[in-house]
């Protein structure tokens, strides 16, 4: 039911995702930079996996009710208890052989690279010994970003509002490590190097 809503809401409002490397395989903790709202979406429409989101995403129109069926582990960043949960919840996860898709940056950017990465999801993948499969993601139109004050009714009819929305993503091989450091900071290069070529490709389009 999932796989098939997610489709469908891509048709409808004209996501055209390119894709580069190779889908994962494996089970293992997903991290990917942090564009917008549909950032989760447009992942699992492409890998099984179980995304990460804030809870005030829930109750949004339409996301919020996709977020639910797909499974979202919704998080309150401002409550510990909350994030304690949702961290024994991807550990759970995981150690059932699911993958978890999770956005170390913790809030969205237009930056032309990332922000300042999270520690916690690479320790929990070095402490369980979890394959980390590094993602980039992008949009065309730097406007389609959910940054800074926008709010979603406004921003989602103007992002779905024109034919297409071009999303490009990269699959990354997994990488293994008990070295926390290590997988920080060789996903976070590889993402960030994708980015840039992204962009260029974008560029020498016009």
């Amino acid at each position: 039911m999932r796989d098939f809503l997610i489709r469908i809401t891509n048709f409808i409002l004209g996501i055209r995702v390119t894709i580069y490397g190779e889908r994962p395989t494996v089970q293992g903790l997903i991290v990917a930079n942090h564009r917008s709202y549909l950032d989760p979406i447009a992942i699992i429409s492409q890998v099984h996996a179980f995304p990460v989101g804030k809870k005030e995403v829930e109750s949004w129109p339409l996301i919020g009710y996709i977020g639910k069926i797909s499974g979202v582990l919704f998080v309150d960043r401002k409550c510990e208890k909350s994030r304690q949960n949702t961290a024994e919840n991807i550990r759970e996860v995981l150690s059932k052989g699911y993958s978890i898709v999770n956005f170390p940056e913790g809030t969205t950017d237009i930056l032309p690279t990332t922000v300042n990465f999270n520690y916690g999801s690479f320790v929990m993948a070095a402490k369980i010994k979890s394959a980390l499969i590094p993602v980039a993601i992008d949009f065309k139109e730097k406007t389609d970003a959910f940054v800074g004050n926008d709010t979603f009714i406004p921003h989602f009819i103007k992002c779905f509002g024109k034919l297409t929305t071009e999303i490009k993503m990269t699959f990354f091989p997994p990488i293994y490590s008990e070295d926390p450091s290590y997988l920080l900071n060789t996903s976070k290069k590889m993402i960030d190097e994708e980015l840039i070529r992204f962009r260029k490709e974008w560029d020498n389009e016009k």
